[in-house]
């Protein structure tokens, strides 16, 4: 009977230090992760940026990365869509005459800057993702 009882106080200890162990990695894990993959944000407090983004290729899905992309950075995306053009290389149009802002967006997706106004459209920038855009990865979450 008493080798029953250790046996027993042996696995509940075990599965005590088990579940410390894991709370703890996890802990620690999840920390490096959020400060790690954390998104800058590049919209100045007070600034807001209205964004289109077009995809200008043949992969599937690239304008909605794109547009999580920069939501994360706090660019306030109003609408994506295709376009009827193809590019290799990443493209952003400043629409309202406002090139710093335009600036800031290819900045974050590594893209060059032509200025086109527009003012029959109620947006600053509109971004053509090109061939040459690859959207970050992804942290893994099992």
């Amino acid at each position: 009977m008493k080798i029953g009882r250790w046996i027993l106080l042996a696995l509940v200890l075990g599965a005590a230090g088990f579940a410390l162990y894991r709370y703890r990695f996890a802990k620690s894990s999840a920390d490096s992760i959020s400060t790690a993959e954390a998104p800058e944000i590049m919209v100045p407090a007070g600034t807001r940026i209205k964004v289109e983004v077009l995809n200008a290729t043949k992969v599937r899905g690239l304008a909605r990365k794109a547009t999580f992309f920069l939501r994360d950075r706090g660019f306030d995306v109003v609408s994506m869509g295709t376009s009827r053009l193809e590019s290799d290389s990443t493209l952003v149009l400043d629409r309202s005459g406002h090139p710093e802002w335009a600036a800031l967006v290819a900045k974050a997706l590594n893209a060059k800057v032509q200025t086109r106004l527009d003012s029959s459209r109620y947006l600053d920038v509109t971004v053509l993702i090109g061939r040459n855009w690859r959207p970050p990865a992804l942290p893994f979450y099992p």
